[in-house]
């Protein structure tokens, strides 16, 4: 068997997240098409984390074991020459057969922009958030360095749709980045956040809830204390899926093939 990492990029803007679902758009599903009529094998691509709806990826990891013996270069150029244009695998290579995209991955790194101009370039409007009014950019950079450490993110997390799945799960995570950087040339700022894991519209709750520090619904201080708080209710709103971008994913390097 072989092992083919792939790195990708895709606009999720026409697709309904990367997970598969039936009757609708997915990139998991337009990868899956392509790789299994290229080895009629019934196979799973699996990925580092699973994008939402609207949401983008300039380096999402997804990975798949074949007997095909088709090369990493050939699936490269296979996968690029049937995939719709929304979605490029940017690089492939051949693996170690314990290499998995998901539970190798020690990091994630998510960006969410927001355009602060009066008019947003119809180049941009699917990519940023629009929010031209005043904001308190300091007191945000204050409160997003709360969230860094160790903490019990459950008020900054949606629902999994099932009351018992929500209550087995663990909404603690280790975020060991969080900023936001303002570019005042391309009048933008954004949120950069880096952790191993994410629960369900965290980056994008954290993000409305920094909107609220900004516009003095909040301050910095309340950062903590809605952490504690443990209830969706009380934190931001969950912003709109088109401002979130997955930017990489970091492994060790040991998932190399010896012989590479």
């Amino acid at each position: 068997m072989h092992n083919i990492k792939l790195t990708l990029a895709y606009d999720g803007t026409d697709f309904s997240g990367w997970q598969i679902q039936a009757g609708r758009p997915t990139v998991q599903g337009a990868l899956t098409d392509v790789v299994r009529k290229l080895t009629q094998e019934n196979l799973t691509i699996h990925a580092a984390g699973r994008t939402d709806a609207g949401v983008h990826a300039l380096g999402q990891v997804a990975h798949f074991k074949t007997r095909s013996e088709l090369t990493a270069a050939q699936f490269l150029r296979a996968f690029n020459a049937l995939l719709p244009p929304a979605i490029r695998v940017l690089a492939a290579e051949e693996v170690g057969p314990d290499f998995h995209a998901r539970w190798q991955a020690l990091s994630k790194i998510y960006h969410y922009r927001i355009f602060r101009g009066r008019i947003v370039s119809p180049f941009e409007w699917r990519y940023a958030l629009h929010d031209p009014y005043a904001l308190d950019t300091e007191a945000m950079a204050q409160a997003a360095r709360l969230f860094e450490g160790e903490h019990d993110f459950t008020s900054f997390a949606a629902s999994s749709g099932s009351k018992e799945d929500d209550r087995e799960r663990t909404a603690m995570r280790v975020i060991h980045r969080s900023e936001t950087l303002v570019d005042p040339q391309r009048q933008t700022l954004t949120y950069a956040v880096r952790g191993r894991s994410f629960l369900r519209y965290m980056v994008r709750k954290m993000v409305g809830t920094l909107l609220d520090v900004g516009r003095g619904r909040l301050t910095p201080e309340d950062i903590p204390r809605l952490l504690e708080l443990r209830d969706r209710s009380r934190s931001g709103p969950t912003m709109p899926p088109q401002g979130l971008c997955l930017m990489s994913v970091e492994y060790p390097e040991p998932w190399r093939l010896e012989t590479q």
